[in-house]
């Protein structure tokens, strides 16, 4: 288990936004989700995602080893758009899951970056998602990237919270 002492500087935050901020390899969701799983305590307890930190607080963090998959990977064709050693940019289609869930264990784009790319993909948000920084949902047609590495990964998502990387959405709506 990690330990950290909250600072003076983070006084009141909430205590998923001080690990994030101080881990810029974790995702503020991934953080999220082992406060769920209790592998965050606060002085020795268990918290609420919500629980505001305290100058001086001791923070534990269990980070679990990662885990090989049980995702098996599949050859769906994708539409790459650029790819090099680090990411990989790809235009997923509409009616196609990011990663698998509840009812969708196959045909993901999971699925096929696994098959395209082995082994080289980010670890970082989990077994179920690697690579994957960012999402959109199934209906929903456009560009992703993908990491395929965990530098990648973190540069990524480090844009994407400071807000300094930009995403576009265009909308076609036919009738009312």
């Amino acid at each position: 288990m990690n330990e950290f002492v909250v600072p003076e500087e983070y006084e009141g935050e909430r205590v998923d936004s001080f690990l994030a901020a101080i881990n810029d390899d974790l995702s503020r969701s991934f953080i999220q989700k082992l406060i769920k799983d209790e592998k965050v305590i606060v002085n020795g307890k268990s918290v609420k995602p919500s629980y505001k930190v305290c100058t001086e607080d001791a923070v534990g963090i269990d980070i679990p080893d990662s885990i090989i998959p049980d995702i098996l990977p599949e050859n769906i064709p994708l539409d790459v758009l650029y790819e090099d050693n680090d990411v990989i940019l790809v235009n997923k289609s509409k009616g196609m899951v990011v990663h698998p869930a509840a009812g969708h264990y196959s045909g993901t784009l999971v699925n096929a970056l696994m098959y395209r790319c082995g082994d080289s993909l980010s670890g970082i948000n989990g077994v179920i998602r690697p690579g994957i920084v960012h999402r959109i949902d199934k209906n929903t047609s456009g560009l992703l990237i993908v990491a395929k590495n965990d530098l990648a990964h973190i540069g990524l998502a480090s844009q994407i919270k400071d807000h300094s990387f930009t995403r576009a959405y265009e909308a076609v709506v036919y009738g009312n």
